[in-house]
């Protein structure tokens, strides 16, 4: 755990009362990459409406996962992406049922000001293969941990489709690296923050938290951004890699459409709120906001994360 995080979940679990005392907290526990539109469009929206503080815990939704499962991290609702992290929580007895509340894509944002710049806007053009620009010498590129975090995972499946789709033999490897490269890996809350700070030529981003950082982005076709549900069977599971865990045992990390899913904690301590935030998250005036920051709705007829496969 970073020591960011700690210290965030050390005060929720020890100093609540702290917090805007005699008005009720509603803690949000949200993957990492929604930090924009959780942080300035959701929770204000509907704090303003009902009365309550909203305070919003971001980070890697698989490291989240574990903290509320472990009960070491206090939250009345969790939002994550994909149903992998929710079935964590689930299976520690935590959390019911779950809604899609929203889905995104895979896209590689970049720096305006990166010395590559040039080359990535003739990618976008379709003038030059997206994925040379990314194996040029010295380019930096920037990703999250697929141990901790659903995108860091993603990436990976993203370009191990991308060899199968372009025909490139070894590509994730040669722009990548190893899966756990520790000169890609950042925190997913400060990824973007780094790429608009220079420190990084490009990276891993989803549409939706690309779009809310207003950074320039390659779009990557349906076969490989992972956002499209009707090719799962057919496309996205011809392709998965071992991963190490934490407590080092391994698991086969598999595709699983980039959708949203949000629900109420059994340990919420105002589970009231809670429900109506998750309402909320999926009603006409939640979906406005969703749509403002670049996400897109959520698959219709979307199930239940139990309902997928994790």
């Amino acid at each position: 755990m970073s020591r960011k995080l700690l210290a965030v979940a050390l005060f929720l679990i020890l100093a609540p009362s702290v917090i805007a005392a005699g008005q009720p907290v509603l803690r949000v526990a949200y993957a990492g990459s929604m930090g924009a539109v959780m942080d300035r469009g959701l929770g204000p929206a509907f704090a303003k409406v009902h009365g309550v503080t909203y305070q919003g815990i971001g980070q890697g939704a698989y490291g989240l996962a574990r903290l509320l499962a472990g009960k070491q991290l206090q939250a009345d609702v969790f939002v994550a992406i994909t149903p992998g992290p929710v079935k964590i929580v689930q299976d520690a007895g935590l959390l019911g049922a779950t809604q899609p509340v929203a889905s995104t894509q895979m896209v590689i944002a970049y720096s305006p000001n990166s010395r590559f710049a040039a080359a990535f806007r003739a990618a976008a053009a379709g003038k030059i293969p997206w994925y040379s620009v990314l194996e040029r010498k010295g380019l930096r590129f920037g990703r999250t941990d697929p141990a901790t975090d659903p995108q860091g995972r993603n990436i990976v499946l993203t370009m191990l489709l991308a060899e199968r789709y372009y025909k490139q033999p070894r590509l994730a490897h040669k722009i990548l690296g190893s899966v756990r490269n520790p000169r890609q890996i950042f925190t997913e809350p400060s990824l973007l923050s780094r790429l608009e700070a220079g420190q990084v030529d490009a990276s891993s981003g989803y549409l939706s938290a690309v779009v809310s950082h207003r950074l320039p982005y390659l779009r990557l076709p349906d076969e490989i951004n992972l956002g499209n549900p009707a090719m799962a069977a057919d496309w996205y599971d011809k392709v998965g890699f071992t991963l190490t865990k934490p407590d080092g045992a391994t698991e086969r990390a598999k595709v699983r459409p980039l959708v949203f899913y949000a629900g109420v904690l059994n340990t919420a301590a105002n589970p009231k709120a809670a429900r109506e935030f998750v309402n909320f998250l999926d009603s006409p005036a939640g979906q406005k906001i969703f749509a403002g920051f670049g996400y897109s709705p959520p698959p219709k007829g979307g199930a239940d994360a139990r309902g997928m496969r994790d």
